[in-house]
């Protein structure tokens, strides 16, 4: 059921739609090199071959997963003589280029830019990441998109009435026709083998007709086809929508995304790890309880491990949702970090440091400080603690929301203590102790 031009081909429109530039390209018999990057079953391998044919191009593929420098060298070495025989080109098609290592890649580098080769790559990965700088450069990179379920819906009934296909000899109830799109996930190679497969299995009627229902169908998926990859896109996308919608206090959604996550066989260690990196960063002070949750979480499924511990993790997710937040600490954290980029690393005030010796107590190790404890509220009228060229910084900012509210309450009543001066609780402590903290 492969399309065999750009009028079967179904999906892409924002790529090969009338009057884009490489569907225009394309009909004009003119192909340049291209990083073909999308999800499984959109169509990357038969974009190269219809590619390949209207430049009246041979058409050469391999895979990256089953290929190695040998062979690339040999078949590039054939398309140079074709070359120089016929004037005939080479369109070389790399399935999973991402699998060649930088190497690999370089050796197709001058035959890409002398035009022996016009190189069409198909990746699941991100080619940023994934494919060396020096090919980008040289080549397109033409981003497919999953299919709608109406163009499944539309490949799925082709296969049904064309020669090609099941040739009009299988029929398809309206609701497993329904299960099948949905469950395919835009994978059109995922709804062609489900059909295939259903249909093997029914047992045709006296007409010779074989009917396909909604057990059928589900039998033959079994289960989603799920877009993730533990080390590629898919896995910090769904990380980045999780951490997002708890952020934005969606539970369900934020359980959606867990669960997407589990079902894909995530390690469950680094969603625990990210949870109470959440509870950190997105919740902090508003909830102090909330660190004190994620951190059960975590233990709780280092323990349990899957399956029950996506108890641990939903309670926590939840939690986290419906908690007050608040990036006080990110922001405070960002403004001293920057602080200690671009300003001097002064010493230690000397009224700050411990003198445990004679010598460093005549050197003014300890001098002028005021032990904390000895002050009503432990504040000491106008002690400072950091450096004089920072005098006066604030890094942390308690918001109004949660818990943070009374902290922010409290740290303005502090400052005022420290302005207007409070009693000495035992006595004079205008001197230091030496040796003491």
């Amino acid at each position: 059921m492969r399309p065999r031009d750009l009028d079967e081909f179904v999906g892409q429109p924002h790529i090969v739609g009338a009057g884009r530039v490489l569907r225009k390209a394309m009909d004009a018999g003119q192909l340049p090199s291209m990083i073909l990057w999308g999800p499984p079953g959109t169509g990357k391998t038969t974009l190269a071959a219809i590619g390949a044919k209207h430049a009246k191009a041979r058409f050469v593929a391999i895979s990256a997963v089953s290929s190695g420098v040998q062979e690339l060298r040999k078949l590039i070495d054939e398309a140079r003589k074709l070359r120089q025989l016929t004037d005939q080109r080479t369109v070389l098609f790399i399935d999973e280029i991402h699998r060649f290592n930088k190497a690999q890649q370089d050796v197709v580098l001058p035959y890409v830019e002398n035009g022996d080769v016009v190189l069409l790559g198909a990746t699941t990965e991100n080619p940023s990441f994934e494919v060396n700088s020096a090919l980008l450069s040289r080549s397109r990179v033409i981003t497919l998109k999953p299919l709608t379920e109406d163009e499944v819906r539309m490949i799925v009934r082709r296969a049904l009435s064309d020669e090609r296909g099941l040739g009009g000899k299988v029929s398809l109830a309206n609701d497993a026709e329904d299960a099948l799109v949905a469950v395919s996930n835009g994978d059109a190679r995922v709804a062609l083998n489900a059909l295939e497969l259903a249909a093997d299995a029914a047992t045709a009627g006296p007409d010779g007709m074989r009917s396909v229902g909604l057990e059928e169908i589900r039998e033959a998926l079994q289960r989603r086809s799920l877009l993730y990859d533990r080390a590629g896109d898919q896995h910090y996308d769904t990380i980045s929508a999780f951490i997002k919608s708890v952020r934005g206090s969606d539970p369900d959604a934020s359980l959606y995304w867990l669960m997407r996550m589990i079902d894909a066989g995530e390690d469950p260690m680094f969603i625990a790890r990210r949870i109470v990196i959440l509870a950190g960063e997105d919740v902090g002070l508003a909830d102090p309880q909330a660190l004190v949750i994620a951190s059960a979480a975590q233990q709780a499924t280092h323990l349990i491990g899957y399956p029950e511990a996506y108890y641990p993790l939903a309670e926590a997710t939840v939690y986290l949702a419906l908690a007050p937040k608040s990036d006080s600490l990110k922001r405070g954290l960002g403004e001293l970090q920057r602080d200690l980029a671009e300003t001097r690393a002064d010493p230690v005030p000397l009224h700050l440091r411990n003198a445990p010796t004679r010598l460093m107590a005549e050197l003014g190790y300890g001098q002028g400080y005021r032990y904390a404890h000895d002050y009503e509220g432990h504040v000491a009228p106008d002690e400072t603690y950091l450096p004089d060229s920072l005098a006066g910084r604030r890094y942390y900012v308690p918001t109004e929301l949660g818990a943070e509210a009374d902290l922010r309450a409290r740290l303005e009543a502090l400052r005022r203590s420290v302005r207007r001066g409070g009693p000495a609780r035992t006595g004079d402590t205008s001197e230091s102790r030496p040796g003491s903290d």
